[in-house]
């Protein structure tokens, strides 16, 4: 199963901010097909709201569709998860997202996620319709979550069990010092430590091979290296009255 091959269910809508979130919620895990059953408002697609709340998701919404019922929701979906509390009497059995998620990355189905309104979540009759409940894991005291919320944490695992997206690294890889720059830094820190009298060179004892080991664990930068250095300069500076 693949990310196009899941849709994304919600019934009865009322704000038309859930709306733009939970398309805002899809994008951002790679998720497109968006189907509405009997929205609050038939224009919701293009509310102002909705829009603002899609933040560049407005692909999503222009795509979504309109139905009159879950049935035709469902069309073309051969495996239906209700969001919604399981009925007492009997139903779909319940799970947890992750692990029915694995199974199901690993099917050929057509994934159906189902959503009810923001006040009466799900009705009986459309629970029923479904192959499984999903139970989002809270804290036992509270475990109200608002409609969009729902959606991205489902999202996010669906994703996850599906493959992830590698994390983009937002910075270059820095640049590692070489054991000649260490020396070095360590070589004019000695005689900037000296020049402040830190250092007595007639009895140093070991305090530069236990700065040749932090500098080895911190593993510096060609940038921190350069820091350092300049600190030296300064000490040298501050002895010969120029600081």
């Amino acid at each position: 199963m693949d990310s196009s091959r899941t849709r994304f269910i919600l019934i009865q809508t009322s704000h038309a901010g859930n709306v733009g979130a939970t398309a805002r919620a899809m994008k951002v895990m790679g998720f497109s097909e968006l189907v509405l059953v009997r929205p609050r408002f038939a224009d919701v697609l293009s509310q102002e709201e909705t829009v603002a709340m899609a933040s560049g998701a407005a692909d999503i919404l222009a795509r979504a569709r309109i139905v009159d019922s879950l049935a035709e929701a469902l069309d073309g979906v051969s495996f239906a998860c209700a969001t919604a509390m399981t009925p007492r009497d009997f139903g779909p059995p319940t799970h947890a997202p992750r692990p029915l998620f694995e199974q199901l990355a690993a099917s050929e189905h057509r994934l159906g996620l189902v959503f009810g309104s923001e006040r009466y979540g799900m009705s009986n009759e459309d629970v029923y319709r479904c192959h499984a409940v999903l139970s989002i894991p809270t804290h036992p005291d509270y475990g109200s979550l608002n409609l969009a919320q729902a959606v991205q944490l489902l999202a996010y695992e669906l994703r996850q069990a599906l493959g992830g997206f590698e994390v983009q690294a937002r910075t270059a890889a820095p640049e590692l010092a070489d054991g000649q720059a260490v020396q070095g830094l360590l070589a004019h820190l000695e005689q900037g430590l000296v020049a402040i009298d830190y250092l007595d060179p007639a009895a140093p004892k070991k305090l530069m091979p236990r700065l040749n080991q932090l500098f080895n664990r911190a593993q510096l930068t060609v940038e921190e290296v350069h820091i350092l250095r300049g600190m030296a300069r300064a000490m040298l500076k501050t002895r010969d009255g120029k600081g």
